[in-house]
């Protein structure tokens, strides 16, 4: 009677523990469902670099040891002089005058053009500056 008690429980401990867990997920390719891969140039690729101020406010952009900084007002877009991909690794700054955080959204619209989107946000320290790596490789710090 004892070993029948203890089996019973124990049968409905694990139908229990598995019917509630149903949400297990199973192993399977992701040809319909992967996310968008990272935004890459051909390494040496001459890039147009277009900057979108989507803040309420002024923002200011400095390629490091190139240009001073350029004011970039609300809903102003701006197109860079052509930054060659070979360049030691490449980077753009940038940041809002009241100190607010911002978020860089980018994407390649066309071959040769990397479209940087500056929006406010709330995570900080948010997004500081655009890099990019010798190898073509786009990343935000």
């Amino acid at each position: 009677m004892f070993k029948l008690l203890s089996v019973t429980l124990v049968a409905a401990t694990v139908l229990l523990v598995s019917t509630n867990n149903s949400n297990i997920s199973l192993a399977g390719t992701c040809a319909s469902k992967c996310g968008q891969g990272p935004i890459q140039f051909k390494p040496g690729q001459r890039i147009r670099v277009q900057v979108v101020n989507k803040t309420p406010n002024q923002i200011q952009l400095q390629k490091p040891s190139s240009t001073n900084p350029i004011p970039l007002n609300a809903g102003q877009e701006l197109q860079m002089e052509q930054i060659e991909g070979t360049e030691p690794n490449t980077s753009l700054i940038f940041w809002n005058e009241m100190g607010l955080a911002l978020q860089a959204n980018i994407s390649k619209p066309n071959f040769g053009t990397l479209r940087v989107e500056l929006r406010p946000t709330w995570r900080s320290p948010g997004d500081r500056s655009l890099y990019i790596m010798d190898d073509g490789r786009v990343n935000i710090l």
